[in-house]
């Protein structure tokens, strides 16, 4: 009597990520694993089941040392999360974008729960809240920087005209970018908001 075997699928490959948040301290440490999202930050582990992952947030988040700086914000159902940066501390004056990677990470962590079947929500950009407060005070802004440039060209004080024009560009050249990559919105597992990955 001949016996069947059954042949088991390949397990899907481990993908890795990891990034250094500070300059003291190791790294923090992510996989995607077949039994889901496995993570070691600060000495603390987890591995949550990419079903019963509840919130994905993507941002962007420049700093002073790097411009190009994005942000994933992961909660799972009991309300834990973890936060996963597109740039490692490699010294006291670098901080290391890791664009290729990250991007890779997360378009295969919502594959991997597309596959799942999750329900999770997935959002980008800031807090509905926090953006509008936001828009406010970068229009306040705008708004002085505007009477101050009235003011200096009817007094003929063209150099600080000038100056306040050239303040103004820049000023809404960086701040206007944070705002228009950063409005509220929902995305959906195949169409992840290109403006918010690297």
């Amino acid at each position: 009597m001949a016996t069947g075997s059954q042949e088991q699928a390949p397990a899907a490959p481990i993908t890795r990520y990891a990034y250094k948040p500070s300059l003291i301290g190791r790294a923090s440490e992510f996989e995607l694993r077949e039994e889901g999202l496995s993570w070691r930050i600060a000495g603390r582990t987890g591995l949550w089941p990419y079903a019963s992952l509840a919130a994905i947030r993507l941002s962007y988040r420049p700093v002073s040392m790097q411009a190009r700086r994005f942000r994933a914000d992961i909660e799972n159902g009991a309300g834990a999360r973890v936060s996963i940066l597109s740039t490692s501390w490699q010294t006291a004056a670098l901080m290391a974008p890791q664009d290729e990677a990250y991007r890779n990470f997360l378009c295969e962590l919502h594959r991997r729960m597309k596959e799942a079947g999750s329900r999770a929500g997935l959002t980008a950009g800031l807090r509905p809240a926090i953006y509008w407060v936001a828009v406010t005070l970068v229009t306040l802004v705008m708004l002085a920087i505007a009477g101050l440039l009235i003011m200096a060209v009817g007094q003929h004080q063209w150099m600080a005209a000038l100056s306040l024009v050239g303040f103004a560009a820049l000023f809404g050249w960086q701040v206007g970018g944070f705002i228009r990559r950063n409005r509220p919105r929902s995305y959906g597992f195949d169409d992840l908001p290109r403006t918010l990955l690297p």
